[in-house]
Parts: structure tokens; C-alpha cells; sequence
């Protein structure tokens, strides 16, 4: 499915220039029929994976509880 730079923005969560400034540099792949730029949504699912993948893992480490230190002295 291809969107166009707005769509693409919208779909990422990211700026319009941002987007445009990735295809201009050729970061991304696009389609470009004379008018407007096209860009096939599939580039971005390995990215989106690894996203969610890397924001379950910070969960899990900010949930993990901290190990009670034998060493720490209590100076009051």
C-alpha cells in the first residue's frame, strides 16, 4: 500500500518536512508519478517491530524491582 507524504507522516507520528527531508536525501523508498511522492507503507514494519519491541523491554526493566543490597548500612 503506498501513501503519500502526509499519510506517511501521520502513519510514523513524524513532521511532513521530516518525511519529505528523508525521501529528498533517499532514506526512504518513494514512487514519484510526476505530482506527488509515494511511499510503500511495508518499508516501515521491521522498523515499528523493533519500536515495540525496544518499548516492552524498557518496560520491563523500569517494572523490575531493585535487589536489596546486603552491603547497605543504614546511618541513621
Amino acid at each position: 500500500m503506498y501513501l503519500t507524504i502526509k499519510e506517511t507522516a501521520e502513519y510514523l507520528s513524524l513532521p511532513e518536512t521530516y518525511i519529505e527531508a528523508l525521501v529528498h536525501q533517499n532514506k526512504i523508498r518513494y514512487v514519484y508519478d510526476g505530482q506527488v511522492y509515494m511511499i510503500n507503507k511495508e518499508q516501515f514494519n521491521g522498523h515499528l517491530d523493533q519500536l515495540e519491541k525496544a518499548k516492552k523491554q524498557l518496560e520491563e526493566w523500569r517494572n523490575e524491582p531493585i535487589p536489596e543490597d546486603p552491603d547497605v548500612k543504614d546511618e541513621d
